[in-house]
């Protein structure tokens, strides 16, 4: 599955043409590899997602065409979970 689509099933991006737009900056990874939006997912997988202030490390624990909303967490395991400060930039 592409991980774009993943991204969206998942709930860990709210639409696919974010997670697209996201991909395209190139700082996604799956297993250390730079991804692209049509890079494919599989069971396994480690996925390094810089979301904001969040980096996840997550683990695809399956693939599915199609999740409830209610499952969708069923797919994923949550490796890490960092918050990243912002340099204190001072204003003049």
């Amino acid at each position: 599955m592409r991980i774009d689509k993943y991204l969206k099933l998942t709930r860990l991006i709210k639409r696919r043409t974010i997670a697209k737009e996201l991909l395209e900056r190139g700082e996604f990874k799956i297993n250390d590899r730079k991804a692209k939006p049509a890079s494919e997912v599989l069971v396994g997988d480690i996925l390094f997602l810089p979301l904001g202030r969040h980096q996840l490390t997550v683990k695809v624990l399956n693939v599915a065409d199609y999740c409830k909303k209610d499952d969708s967490t069923k797919l994923y395991e949550i490796i890490k979970d960092e918050i990243v400060n912002e340099p204190n930039v001072d204003s003049k």
